[in-house]
């Protein structure tokens, strides 16, 4: 039977132009949901509702307003890095850049909501928006000639999607639901450019879940010559530009599956005179940062995870049995009282009411983790029929994420999967920790506790299994797609360049990318190339590479551990290299690769480095430590 919740868990409904197949989807899916238990869930939802019944009143987050026409685009134009498009006089080149490195989907899609934000001014009988034309310049009068020359709007935007990034031809059949088997999750091209394509076609959606996390699919990212990218990877100024990258690309695949992407306004935080539960993130980290810089995730939080890790885990029913909330309540004040001072005993705390304190660190603070502007297509993610385009939504979802938020929930989801790794011992599987932690993360006080009838028990399985793809697949979620990359590297050659444009403009703006692409064909005919590799924090000389076709990071990598016990070389900092019977330990060294289009990216060991310097041929690289991360924090 189903309950009343005493949050919303915002949904996503699919749009009329495919209703059948989303909503065949999700008949499917929830039936396929009937036999599992929920009770974890709706006995989670019941805890929730005591510990809160004296704070009900209580709203960290104004509640969401309907947006009037137009605003929504408005706001997704800006998020996407196009604000520039809606002023009458502004800077074009930001716009050029990042619109010459969409591809065909994510240039629709940018171009559908202009059009809506366009139709929505001129009703309102405001100022004339531009022309898409003039997103490339203001023509004086004096230009008249040329406006003959230019192309009309659906040619521009014709013009901007086949000289787009281009993509190798994939093949797409490893899409097709392969039930039992290893399948690859293609990442060289973008989402949206694969569902394309299995549009024209016909595939079968994979919509069977299960309980038991060893029946889920098992996906693999197929290694291409430039090896695969993290987070964590990349550099923070390259790091800033995936979001709006992945927003512009979950947008687009949203809109050939046929979904509207549906965001809340963010509101104004309330203040707290609290300093732990309660408080934003971003403050949570600002206070932490003074004590040991640079971390990334809660104190608190880690000590929380710390203290289960050690003594919990083994506990029956661990997350799922509630402790005491009198005891928790009390054990909250104090920490607000003595954790930073470091008097507060873990020792003396049971594992439930540490659980309790977890889940309530979470519920509390002011915005939910999964962000408010973005809970409701977290949510939503359960509509989409087939599991591969779930988890590509996923994906760029998680990229969305604000860094703090981000590495948070990786905190988060890393622990949960510790948790189920001790399934035999504690009696808490995937679905029963997904089932109990979901309510967590999409129930929140700040938010409207409107669901519609009937909906109830629906929305629960999708939130939970949300919860269960996030645990058991977090290590491609953490990924970062190789054509976000490429469109990262396309971003900083083109800004470096700062395009002048003139009376051709367009053409010279097509003629310049496709000039780009042939030279670079013409450079990876090149079959070897001898560059040099430096390792200047921990050796005054570099090591001279020769590079061929076979040539991996790796390769390199295990060249300078051996040359360094042969070659008599002025090492600068022995303290820092590991050692084992005497050699260096490979594995503790990372091999980076250092400005040209790039900031800085950490290099996959099976990196084909010739293809990459044809790539990048301005960059340098260089030999770092590892900095030896057991988690993001």
């Amino acid at each position: 039977s189903t309950r009343n919740c005493p949050r919303k868990m915002s949904q996503l409904p699919p749009k009329s132009p495919l209703p059948s197949l989303a909503s065949e989807g999700m008949n499917s899916t929830i039936d396929s949901l009937d036999n599992m238990s929920m009770d974890s869930f709706w006995l989670e939802v019941e805890n929730i509702k005591q510990s809160t019944e004296a704070e009900q009143e209580e709203c960290s987050l104004a509640d969401v307003k309907t947006q009037e026409e137009g605003e929504a685009e408005a706001e997704w134009l800006q998020d996407a890095g196009l604000s520039n498009l809606l002023g009458d006089h502004a800077s074009e080149n930001d716009n050029i850049v990042l619109l010459s490195t969409l591809t065909k989907t994510q240039a629709a899609a940018v171009q559908r909501r202009l059009d809506t934000y366009s139709r929505s001014r001129r009703r309102r009988n405001k100022h004339p928006v531009r022309d898409v034309r003039d997103i490339f310049g203001v023509v004086s009068s004096e230009e008249t000639a040329a406006e003959k020359e230019m192309p009309s709007k659906d040619q521009l935007w014709h013009n901007l999607r086949t000289s787009s990034v281009q993509r190798k031809t994939q093949d797409y059949s490893c899409t097709v639901r392969n039930t039992g088997k290893e399948e690859a999750f293609n990442m060289d091209v973008a989402y949206s450019e694969q569902a394309a394509v299995l549009l024209k076609g016909s595939f079968l959606p994979e919509s069977r879940r299960a309980k038991d996390g060893n029946a889920l699919t098992k996906f693999k990212i197929p290694k291409g010559r430039l090896g695969v990218t993290r987070i964590g990877d990349l550099s923070a100024q390259d790091m800033k530009k995936i979001p709006t990258l992945a927003l512009i690309e979950l947008t687009a695949l949203c809109d050939i599956l046929g979904f509207e992407l549906k965001r809340n306004k963010a509101a104004k935080l309330k203040t707290t005179e609290k300093r732990l539960f309660g408080v934003p993130l971003n403050t949570l980290l600002e206070n932490d940062q003074k004590l040991l810089p640079n971390t990334k995730v809660p104190l608190l939080l880690q000590a929380l995870l710390s203290c289960l890790e050690k003594r919990g885990l083994e506990t029956e029913g661990i997350l799922r049995v509630s402790g005491s909330q009198t005891r928790i309540k009390s054990l909250e004040q104090k920490l607000e009282r003595d954790f930073y001072t470091g008097l507060f005993r873990w020792d003396d705390v049971h594992q439930n009411d540490v659980s309790g304190l977890l889940k309530r660190f979470i519920r509390e603070l002011p915005a939910p983790l999964l962000t408010a502007e973005y809970l409701p297509a977290f949510a939503a993610v359960q509509n989409i029929p087939d599991m591969k385009q779930r988890l590509q939504a996923l994906n760029l979802l998680i990229l969305i994420l604000p860094e703090p938020n981000r590495n948070t929930l990786k905190a988060l989801l890393e622990f949960l999967s510790k948790v189920v790794a001790r399934e035999n011992n504690n009696k808490m599987n995937l679905w029963n920790v997904s089932t109990v932690m979901a309510p967590n993360l999409f129930m929140h006080k700040g938010l409207p506790n409107k669901i519609p009838e009937g909906k109830e028990k629906q929305l629960a399985e999708g939130a939970a299994d949300v919860v269960r793809m996030m645990i058991h697949y977090q290590d491609l979620l953490w990924t970062v797609s190789s054509f976000l990359v490429a469109q990262v590297r396309k971003l900083n050659e083109s800004s470096s360049k700062r395009y002048q444009f003139c009376d051709k403009r367009i053409k010279n703006l097509l003629r310049k990318i496709h000039a780009d692409k042939d030279k670079a064909e013409k450079s990876q005919a090149e079959p070897s190339k001898t560059v040099k590799v430096h390792a200047s924090l921990l050796l005054k000389d570099s090591l001279e590479v020769h590079l061929n076709n076979a040539t991996r990071v790796a390769d390199v990598l295990k060249q300078f551990q051996k040359n360094l016990g042969q070659n008599g070389w002025n090492i600068v900092n022995t303290v820092n290299l590991l050692k084992c019977n005497n050699s260096v330990d490979c594995t503790n060294l990372l091999l980076y690769e250092v400005g040209g289009n790039i900031g800085e990216h950490c290099l996959d060991p099976d990196t084909y480095l010739l293809d990459l310097y044809h790539i990048n041929p301005h960059a340098e690289w260089i030999i770092k430590q590892n900095p030896s991360y057991p988690r993001v924090f």
